[in-house]
């Protein structure tokens, strides 16, 4: 793949971070007054500009040097998103562990979830509309790849990794909560990824389910059973377990 390719790759993403950034500071400013609403559309946004990014890195898999490119992108993109989305999730499982602990309402909460999946369908839309139009290298043939089976392992391996990793990551978020913000952030990032390096050629390391729609969303369509339990329930379960560990077995000092 040539250079110019990830050029382009790159300015697409940058044009969604931008516009996404435009999105959310308009929905500050116009709906302080609809808490709701508010909360249902920056997360929204959010969870679109990292489900379209990621959409558009996991075409950029065998750009040389492998995977020193990939991973470099990854933690650059991640870093990104966690100074630009301040305040947003973007994941079900990490709005799920407040509704779990008691921090967020279930109707909160469930708002959060719902808009993190409208967000997964409609980037996942989005990108394709991009690709069809093949305007660069990297969309060339991209959508006829259908299903990308980022399963390479048994369903039971597979299972066991994202729930490790969906553990590894929650309980590092909230180790991380005390740590300075502009710290922070980079350590999040270089957590995950190190997952992806691990796993990413097992089960695509993603312990999201809005984002694993997203990405995989023919592959829900072909094998939806197995990959509702690896996906969804995997990394769901491994938040539970999140609580229950950091509430019960290290509860916080006072």
């Amino acid at each position: 793949m040539a250079v110019g390719g990830v050029g382009s790759s790159l300015l697409l993403m940058s044009g969604v971070v931008v516009t996404v950034g435009l999105c959310r500071r308009l929905a500050r400013r116009r709906l302080r007054s609809r808490p709701l609403l508010f909360a249902f559309l920056v997360e929204m946004f959010s969870t679109f500009q990292i489900c379209a990014c990621t959409n558009e890195l996991s075409l950029l898999g065998n750009v040389e040097p492998k995977p020193h490119t990939a991973l470099t992108l990854t933690y650059g993109f991640t870093v990104l998103h966690g100074l630009s989305l301040a305040g947003s999730t973007c994941n079900p499982c990490g709005t799920l562990q407040p509704m779990w602990g008691g921090g967020t309402s279930p109707r909160m909460g469930g708002l959060k979830i719902a808009a993190q999946f409208v967000a997964a369908v409609l980037a996942r839309v989005f990108m394709h509309f991009i690709w069809s139009l093949e305007m660069a290298e990297p969309h060339l043939g991209a959508l006829s790849h259908g299903c990308s089976s980022p399963m390479q392992t048994t369903e039971m391996q597979a299972f066991c990794i994202e729930l490790l990793f969906s553990v590894v990551f929650q309980l590092a978020v909230l180790q991380a909560e005390s740590v300075n913000p502009k710290y922070r952030v980079h350590l999040i990032a270089l957590l995950i990824t190190m997952l992806v390096y691990a796993g990413g050629n097992l089960t695509g390391a993603i312990f999201n389910p809005a984002l694993a729609f997203s990405l995989h969303a023919d592959c829900f369509y072909d094998k939806f059973l197995s990959y509702s339990l690896v996906y969804w329930l995997a990394p769901c379960l491994g938040t539970i377990l999140v609580v229950f560990i950091w509430d019960e077995i290290f509860p916080r000092k006072s």
